[in-house]
Formats: C-alpha cells, sequence, structure tokens
C-alpha cells in the first residue's frame, strides 16, 4: 500500500504506544503526512519522520486547542486514527468503583468525543476524510469481569457509527476496528503463560487502518471490523 495517502495528513492519537507506534510507521510507508499526539512530549517535534503534538485528550479545551494547532500547521486533517484508549479489569459490575467508572469513561470515550468533536467539522469543510478508532471485541462480547471497559468501548463504537450516518453526505466515512487481544509487551507481561500465538498482531491492524484510510475506505462507513486473530 505504499503511496496510497501520498499528500495526505494523518492524526493518531496514542501515537507512542505499541499499536500506535505500528499505526505510524504504516501510515508513513502509505506516504502519508503522520501528527502524533500524545499527553507528553514536546509540542511539534518532529521525530522518527512525525510531527508530535502534546495534549491531554480526556480535557476537552486541550484537544480543541491542539487540533486548532494542528490545522494551522498542516493545512487539513484528511484523516484521523483514534487509537488511545485504556484498560481496567478484574471486578463485576457490582463490585466496580466510581474512579475506575469514570477512568473507563474518560480515557476511551469522552477523550474520542473531543476528538472528533473537533476534527468532524475541519473534515467537513474539506468536504472529505477517513476516521478509524480502535475500540475491541468487547464492544460486542463483554466479558465477565470487565464491565467498566466493555460498555465504554461499546459506547465509543455508536459513537463512531452515528458519526458515519451524520457525516456520509461530506464523504467522511468512520468505522471502528475490534481487535481481540494483541501481541504487546504489556499483554505478555500481564499474561506470561498465554499462548501468544493466538494474539492479534499489531502490525496487522495497522495494515487495516491505512486500507480504511485509503481509497477502499471510501466504499466502507460504519462498519465494526472483527479482528479476533485465532482464538477466534
Amino acid at each position: 500500500m505504499a503511496g496510497s495517502l501520498d499528500g495526505q495528513v494523518a492524526i493518531v492519537t496514542g501515537a507512542s504506544g505499541a499499536l500506535g507506534s505500528n499505526v505510524t510507521k504504516a501510515l508513513l510507508a502509505a506516504g502519508a503526512t503522520v501528527v502524533g499526539i500524545d499527553r507528553g512530549g514536546k509540542v511539534d517535534t518532529p521525530k522518527d519522520g512525525v510531527r508530535r503534538f502534546a495534549a491531554d485528550l480526556t480535557n476537552a479545551a486541550d484537544v480543541a486547542r491542539v487540533v486548532a494547532e494542528v490545522v494551522t500547521a498542516m493545512g487539513s486533517i484528511d484523516v484521523l486514527v483514534h487509537v488511545m484508549g485504556g484498560f481496567a479489569g478484574g471486578m463485576s459490575v457490582a463490585d466496580t468503583d466510581d474512579a475506575t467508572w469514570r477512568k473507563m469513561m474518560d480515557i476511551n470515550l469522552n477523550a474520542a468525543f473531543y476528538v472528533l468533536r473537533a476534527v468532524v467539522p475541519v473534515m467537513r469543510k474539506a468536504g472529505r476524510g477517513r476516521i478509524i478508532a480502535i475500540a475491541s471485541r468487547q464492544a460486542v462480547q463483554p466479558a465477565a469481569n470487565v464491565g467498566a471497559y466493555a460498555a465504554s468501548k461499546a459506547a465509543l463504537l455508536s459513537l463512531v457509527q452515528t458519526i458515519a450516518l451524520e457525516n456520509k453526505d461530506q464523504n467522511i466515512r468512520a468505522n471502528a476496528i475490534l481487535p481481540g487481544t494483541m501481541d504487546t509487551p504489556a499483554n505478555r507481561a500481564a499474561m506470561p503463560k498465554a499462548n501468544f500465538e493466538k494474539w492479534v498482531n499489531p502490525m496487522h491492524v495497522a495494515d487495516l487502518v491505512v486500507m480504511l484510510a485509503g481509497d477502499v475506505g471510501g466504499e466502507i462507513t460504519g462498519a465494526a471490523i472483527p479482528v479476533y486473530g485465532a482464538e477466534g
């Protein structure tokens, strides 16, 4: 898919994470100019071919500020890949405390809402855009003891599908990817006895992102795409 995104500006939230770094590499290889937004780091500092911006995406004002800065610096936003997210589990719904619930909603849902609310008007003005959000298998297949996480990802999926319906008139396509357990260093450390070969390769998710961001993405919108690996 080299060259498929030549001349396009792509934002990646959570760009420094295990999946985000693979997504940025895939987008760069496809020819995109990549803007990474993470909580830390210097503002607008190029690194590894990526323009870096810092923001707290759980803060609505900070999101509005950083998106405006990206538009000023880059001139456009053609692609948004919302990777940022977090996980908490180990408690039944009855045992889930308020702090855990709020954290999951802030990281997995509210941050996405703030980013989408800021980016969609930019894309509508341009008459084009591609939005890809990383949700989770548990958005559609929840498991016990991860209620806050599963609910936040289910709400994220609903939000993305609503965006797809509201903006198809301006050639804006919005889709969600639903990975199963991904083969990341953090997951290996958390589950050292698991069969890693059955997990999802982050680079395969990144390749799917590039496909959705390109011409093929113009024919797909409102989709919830399962990527479950060999776990099935």
